[in-house]
């Protein structure tokens, strides 16, 4: 019993120390994210989330839009939108149909928080300006050196603050008071990291008054709703109606284990009772997901791992093969799943439950992993490994926060695992 306390004792040391490094990597984890969700969704999402728009003048065309595709963008935004809703086709439209092309000379900027989304951004520009091959584009990025005192002749040009600003008052290769557009997407990615919140602004206090601003943001918490309010005046406002996700249509249990090898030998149990299309596994810290998946891998299943040291082309490979039902087991830490949705995962399981930076149950993370099993019409499972005193009182605290029972499950009763699939 000894052995176990202080197998459990270093198990939570590790997860402490998990716990401070994604919060002291959150600013790179917010930017590898939304650079993850560019590559693996290649079409327009489906979402249920209704639009909302906060503007003052009903007349407005903007007053009866539901998707980014119907935006014409004609005045001063803000909006909220997730990965996959053409926020980047409606501001792209948007600068192509200021540009005059017969002017050489800077008209639209961009402006990205990280080198790789303004890549990203780029591409998008470039395929759509396949057809206005006259407008060009430039990158204003770290490594593309320009001769000082020369003159932008490009007609667009999208990067990063610092960069942009740098051309902008420094070396003078753009004239600020030419621009007709100024997009600034990622908001809430961009205030996270050190710097570009001043930068962006000082860009946008360079902008003529007649300049359209466009700011484009995944979430809205105090502090972008501010820094948005300083880059764009008298805007129109268009959010996400977050509508209440439901737990209702997802079956929730929990298995009492001693250790992560009971709950491994649970976790086969399960596996020889039911069938399960495909499964996601969450683990509190990397050292359990690569130590879980090797054990499932030995046992003959299909397992996809995915990793926080991975880079984000290869996190987006592992989703794409996982989606494409090459591996039928995702294994993952929360910090690297954020956004995944794949139609076939019919049973989600915490190996370990989610928890804040101070122990306290993460409720709203809870709702976003077990979430994914009960999508697109169809019943869900969620199972909960619960492994010590300290997890069953966070079990507890979620299941009162839902006000949803979790049942116990013995997964030593093959005809009691069976009856949970029917």
């Amino acid at each position: 019993m000894a052995t176990d306390s202080w197998a459990q004792a270093v198990d939570e040391q590790e997860a402490a120390a998990e716990s401070v490094n994604i919060k002291l990597d959150n600013t790179k984890d917010k930017a590898a994210q939304s650079l993850l969700n560019k590559l693996i969704r290649n079409n327009l999402v489906n979402t249920t989330n209704q639009v909302e728009v906060l503007q003052k003048d009903p007349n407005s065309p903007l007053y009866s839009v539901k998707s980014f595709e119907e935006l014409r963008l004609p005045q001063n935004l803000i909006a909220q939108s997730q990965s996959g809703t053409g926020k980047t086709a409606a501001f792209v439209l948007a600068m192509l149909s200021h540009v005059d092309p017969n002017n050489k000379y800077p008209q639209c900027l961009c402006v990205s928080p990280t080198y790789e989304l303004a890549l990203q951004t780029g591409k998008v520009i470039e395929q759509m300006g396949k057809y206005y091959p006259e407008v060009k584009l430039v990158y204003a990025i770290r490594g593309n050196k320009l001769q000082r005192g020369m003159k932008l002749q490009e007609h667009i040009v999208i990067g990063t603050p610092g960069t942009m600003l740098d051309w902008c008052s420094k070396f003078k290769f753009i004239d600020p008071k030419k621009i007709k557009v100024f997009v600034l997407d990622e908001a809430d990615v961009m205030i996270a990291t050190q710097g570009h919140q001043d930068q962006s602004i000082r860009i946008q206090r360079m902008l003529p008054k007649s300049c359209q601003m466009l700011l484009f943001s995944a979430t809205f918490e105090e502090s972008v709703w501010n820094f948005a309010q300083r880059i764009v005046p008298d805007p129109n406002i268009i959010k996400l109606k977050r509508e209440e996700e439901t737990l209702d249509t997802i079956k929730q249990y929990y298995v009492l284990c001693n250790c992560k090898e009971e709950k491994f030998q649970a976790l086969c149990n399960i596996y020889g009772a039911i069938t399960i299309a495909q499964a996601m596994i969450f683990c509190h810290t990397r050292k359990t997901a690569g130590w879980l998946a090797g054990e499932l891998s030995r046992e003959g299943h299909q397992v996809a791992l995915l990793s926080g040291e991975m880079q984000v082309e290869q996190r987006a490979a592992v989703i794409e093969r996982f989606r494409d039902g090459k591996e039928k087991v995702l294994v993952t830490t929360n910090v690297c799943a954020r956004g995944i949705d794949v139609e076939q995962v019919s049973v989600v399981i915490n190996f370990d439950l989610p928890v804040d930076k101070d122990g306290n149950p993460d409720n709203e993370t809870y709702l976003h992993r077990i979430g994914r099993t009960g999508r697109f019409g169809k019943r869900g499972l969620a199972i909960n490994m619960v492994d010590s005193k300290m997890s069953m009182n966070i079990l507890h605290r979620i299941q009162e926060h839902f006000n949803k029972k979790i049942e116990k499950l013995d997964t030593d009763d093959l005809d009691e695992i069976e009856k949970i699939a029917s």
